[in-house]
């Protein structure tokens, strides 16, 4: 497809994709008459959209549905929209408590990218964070997840120690410390001059969902600041755990520890 009468058939595509979003399901005869299409016009549409999951159709190809890539992403924004939601109030406590940046944050196939934000009260310090896509090796948050298993550590441990970014036993004797007092910590790391702490988000099965990170400028966080904002941003993760059913008491997710057969 090219020039005028390929650009209508995008355009087409995406009406189609918009009205079976819209309303579920769909029958041909009624996408036809919505796009104003003859019978042949259909039929590619459909099977281009089908290709990339974006719709399905039923076996006797009576009826049209969102197709599998559609709900998968209906459902993670859905996720993401429930773990804001209730971690509002938290990222609010931790940056008053802190007086710095607080960032929610998730794993990505690559990384870690922070969904919500509350700024401290200092000036510097103070930088939007919100869908930046960082190393998890680089990151605290990352190293929470890579600790507690919500990130795929075999192939990521194996692709960092690969393109020699980190030295293996060096990363999973750090992995471990994380799991034995509940936060991570990075120094220095990411960028020079920048420390974060963060501690891990149960969902209701256990599982580490989600971090809290509070960053700043290292001359702000030593050693023992970082460990004393270790200890709320533990409590604060955990009081979000809560509110997403995590059933655990508070001792039980300092204790908690990646699934058998991780580091």
């Amino acid at each position: 497809m090219s020039g005028v009468g390929g650009l209508n058939s995008v355009e087409r595509a995406a009406r189609l994709l918009a009205l079976v979003l819209e309303r579920a399901p769909r029958t041909p005869e009624d996408l036809r008459a919505q796009l104003d299409l003859v019978e042949p016009e259909l039929a590619p549409l459909l099977a281009a959209l089908e290709r990339h999951g974006l719709v399905a159709t039923d076996a006797g190809g009576a009826y049209v549905r969102p197709g599998p890539a559609a709900l998968r992403f209906a459902r993670a924004e859905v996720a993401r929209g429930e773990l804001v939601e209730h971690s509002r109030a938290s990222l609010r406590r931790l940056a008053d408590e802190s007086g710095e940046t607080v960032n929610l944050m998730v794993p990505t196939a690559g990384g870690t990218e922070a969904i919500a934000q509350e700024d401290g009260r200092h000036l510097l310090g103070t930088t939007s964070w919100i869908g930046r896509d960082v190393p998890d090796h680089a990151s605290g948050a990352g190293k929470v997840f890579l600790a507690y298993g919500a990130a795929a550590i075999a192939p990521r441990l194996a692709r960092l120690t690969d393109r020699t970014i980190v030295d293996r036993a060096a990363l999973e004797a750090e992995l471990q410390t994380v799991r034995d007092r509940g936060y991570a910590t990075l120094v220095d790391e990411l960028e020079p001059g920048l420390s974060v702490v963060a501690a891990p988000v149960f969902d209701a099965g256990g599982r580490v969902v989600a971090a809290l990170a509070i960053s700043g400028p290292t001359a702000r966080l030593p050693a023992h600041r970082l460990a004393l904002l270790g200890r709320v941003a533990i409590e604060q993760a955990h009081a979000v755990s809560q509110r997403l059913g995590y059933r655990g008491a508070l001792e039980d997710a300092l204790a908690a520890r990646a699934p058998a057969g991780r580091p």
